[in-house]
């Protein structure tokens, strides 16, 4: 019979498994540094148009990606928060990835737009109003530094894991590693602070030398910059997206940690990967010899999921196998599985791995 009791108990545990990060001190650096660009924004795009330099409107256009970018990354540690669900049970964090993957499209597709206004700005050369880009850069070089420097200092804030089975000393003292969305964000504060600084060099090529073509030169050296980071941020994420094994984990790596406990003779089945930035995941069987009490098993897989803490792997999910039992054996000894074929074995009924 159906118990209310058992469900809601298998809801708290779902809850605890994947409870999510503190987020509050990046919410908090996100919510002053939206503020600030977003104002500025506006002026260095008046400040643009009065001028008429590219430099500054692209600076300007690439403000507003930085708004919307920290508004939506906002956001995505908002819904991230939210708890895991029997729909959605690693909860709302691939959301962060999302976002990250959105922001970093958004910076190649402002590149290329500035790529595009600059050979406009070639072939047709206009007046700029250097002294007043000048200004107006030098203001949006400060504002810039001053969010890039409120990011920088929140992204080493107090982000932690929410999901542990016990830590150890060696665990706890592991590096936060960057988060993917954070990042996404930052780097396009820290591209428009580069937008800057080559606006500001450019207003004074125009002063001391009337090279009226330094604007464009300078939104060209922005736009493969922007290009660059857009492009990481890209390549990171879609990684991520389509579970690849994280950064600095190594399979090999992972396999001689299991090995190396006495009670586990043979490793497959081995999936690395990352839930969010800074959460990750792994699916593994392990080949014990002879029989095990379900009482030691499960004193092997704490042993083990301690041992994957050092390795930066928080969410553990291990099944135990007998070296002798015929599924053991129908699954070979390749470390990492193929799963795209499950042949049907008639003599066990046993679906398989095909390695």
């Amino acid at each position: 019979m159906y118990d209310d009791k058992d469900d809601h108990d298998h809801d708290e545990h779902l809850e605890q498994t994947v409870a999510p990060r503190d987020t509050k001190g990046y919410q908090r650096t996100l919510l002053f540094s939206f503020i600030i660009i977003t104002g500025y924004m506006f002026i260095e795009a008046i400040g643009g148009l009065l001028t008429g330099s590219l430099a500054l409107l692209s600076d300007a256009g690439h403000m507003l990606s930085d708004a919307i970018a920290l508004g939506a990354t906002l956001m995505a540690f908002k819904i991230g928060e939210k708890t895991a669900t029997h729909q959605k049970t690693f909860g709302y964090k691939r959301f962060e990835i999302i976002v990250a993957t959105v922001n970093g499209a958004t910076l190649v597709i402002i590149a290329l737009m500035i790529f595009y206004e600059a050979i406009e700005r070639f072939n047709t050369p206009t007046e700029i109003a250097s002294q007043g880009m000048l200004i107006i850069a030098t203001i949006g070089m400060l504002v810039n530094i001053l969010v890039a420097w409120l990011m920088h200092r929140g992204s080493s804030g107090d982000d932690h894991h929410g999901h542990s089975h016990g830590t150890s000393d060696s665990a706890a003292d592991i590096k936060a590693p960057v988060n993917l969305n954070m990042q996404s964000a930052y780097l396009h504060v820290l591209s428009d602070l580069l937008g800057s600084v080559a606006a500001i060099i450019a207003a004074l090529l125009m002063m001391g030398f009337g090279w009226i073509w330094a604007d464009a030169v300078a939104s060209v050296i922005v736009a493969v910059l922007i290009l660059v980071s857009g492009y990481r941020v890209v390549r990171d994420s879609v990684h991520i997206l389509m579970e690849g094994t994280p950064e600095g984990i190594s399979l090999s790596t992972v396999e001689a940690k299991l090995l190396a406990h006495k009670q586990v003779q043979q490793v497959h089945d081995l999936h690395v990967w990352s839930i969010t930035s800074g959460l990750n995941a792994l699916s593994c069987h392990v080949v014990v010899n002879g029989d095990m009490s379900i009482s030691a098993a499960s004193m092997l897989i704490a042993d083990l999921e301690q041992r994957l803490l050092a390795l930066d792997i928080q969410h553990v999910t291990i099944q135990v196998e007998s070296a002798s039992h015929p599924q053991t054996q129908a699954h070979g000894e390749a470390l990492v599985c193929d799963i795209s074929e499950r042949p049907v074995d008639n003599d066990s009924s046993h679906i398989g791995h095909s390695h």
